[in-house]
């Protein structure tokens, strides 16, 4: 397979131009300008074609540019395009009663809009604090939950996130994610190590740091996204839900990457048995309009009128296009996602028995990482490595974003068949066996 030139003339262009207007605190990888998408297949300004095994950090779950969900915008944009939270409007209350539905408690829900992940992680943090009328919270290592100021309090997966911001928010206290491919806890006997850290956080942190009846909320991501696609151990969430029953404490599921059906459920607490008391959404929502929403039990949802509210939060255009996304993901795509994600991750396996630098695969629908190393005896990640297979496959028409210390996730659109997976892998394979070459 011959690569690709990269970029092409038109793409640098208009990087260039990008230099000279935009902040330099984005987070650029490879150098890919997009001109359009279809599906899982997108191209870039100079007509090369690639296959999108990122999804925009798992966005575009119905894929780019599903006809439906570009016909609900366009059929709301010409009758309204903005109406503030200080009024009413129908595809707000339905976007709301969808939500009701599919909350992952049997509690009714009642849900506060936002245009992004780090938004509903900040109204959940407030309706925490308000409601338990507590101070202190607990979050994880590898922990990722935005980049505004609470919420980046919350984020522990990179130090450059914090680097030059301090004083953060006050009352938050990081504890290890149950990582069962590099656990740093002791396990006692009988005990798996998502139990251990539940343990840990009961005898050292609320022993220690943070008295139980003071925490208000443990902020969680079910599965651990830009801290290298983690799934826990099993007893690990129903002994955190055991934590906050004892001690009157919220579980707060960040589900802004995991949820809306990447994993084959709605929510991907949902895989492990337990119900939170508030989760937090948004990226895959609404295929790529700007929406999120915190979802609340309703015996939670007690703050008062003007206590919280934003100006495009439940926006109308993005409300439809949320409409759309959940009766696609509803209708067909979160099945696809289980069957199509369960068959990558068989493949994916049988590729880790043939290339040493692979040293685990995990994951649960589309929601896979493949984590690299320097070799089995000693497990240490190979960063360079993994940066080496993101550039090589996105040379070949692949586009994977790097996550974790040295994994790459496999987050394609929910709708990818198995024919594209098939296709995208062989891909992602070659620049396996080219970066090995290379070391």
């Amino acid at each position: 397979m011959q690569p690709l030139q990269l970029p092409g003339p038109v793409a640098r262009s208009i990087i260039e131009r990008d230099r000279k207007v935009i902040s330099p605190s984005y987070p650029r990888g490879y150098p890919f300008v997009m001109d359009h998408g279809r599906g899982v297949e997108v191209w870039d300004v100079d007509g090369n074609r690639f296959l999108d095994f990122a999804a925009g950090i798992a966005v575009v779950s119905t894929g780019h540019s599903h006809p439906r969900v570009v016909k609900a915008i366009q059929e709301q944009a010409e009758k309204f395009i903005h109406i503030s939270s200080d009024f009413y409007h129908t595809k707000w209350v339905e976007f709301g009663e969808y939500l009701d539905r599919i909350a992952p408690f049997k509690e009714d829900a009642v849900c506060f809009m936002t245009n992004s992940g780090t938004e509903s992680v900040e109204a959940a943090i407030k309706l925490a604090r308000y409601h338990t009328k507590r101070p202190q919270f607990i979050g994880f290592f590898g922990g990722f939950h935005g980049r505004t100021m609470g919420a980046v309090t919350f984020t522990a997966s990179k130090p450059g996130y914090h680097r030059g911001f301090f004083p953060l928010m006050s009352g938050v206290n990081h504890v290890p994610f149950p990582d069962p491919y590099r656990p740093i806890l002791n396990s006692r006997p009988g005990e798996d190590y998502g139990e251990t850290v539940v343990r840990y956080i009961e005898e050292e942190i609320m022993v220690r740091i943070a008295p139980a009846d003071e925490i208000a909320g443990i902020l969680v991501e079910p599965i651990q996204g830009e801290g290298g696609y983690i799934v826990p151990p099993t007893g690990f969430f129903p002994a955190l839900r055991r934590l906050c029953d004892k001690h009157g404490i919220l579980l707060i599921a960040d589900e802004v990457q995991a949820g809306v059906g990447r994993t084959g459920k709605w929510w991907s607490i949902e895989n492990f048995g337990v119900e939170p008391d508030i989760i937090t959404t948004a990226k895959g929502i609404a295929s790529g309009f700007p929406l999120g929403a915190m979802v609340a039990r309703k015996s939670v949802m007690t703050w008062p009128k003007g206590s919280h509210g934003n100006t495009y939060g439940g926006n109308p255009m993005a409300c439809a296009a949320g409409l759309a996304t959940l009766s696609l993901v509803e209708e067909e795509f979160m099945h696809n996602a289980s069957e199509v994600g369960t068959y990558a991750l068989g493949k994916l396996e049988n590729m880790m028995a043939n290339h040493p630098s692979i040293g685990d695969v995990r994951g649960i629908g589309m929601m896979i990482g493949v984590e690299f190393i320097k070799n089995h005896e000693t497990n240490d990640p190979d960063d360079k490595l993994r940066d080496a297979v993101v550039d090589l496959a996105f040379e070949r028409g692949l586009l994977t974003l790097g996550c974790g210390k040295s994994v790459i996730r496999i987050s394609p659109p929910l709708c990818t068949t198995r024919a594209e997976m098939d296709e995208g892998l062989a891909i992602f394979e070659e620049a396996i066996r080219i970066a090995e070459s290379q070391r």
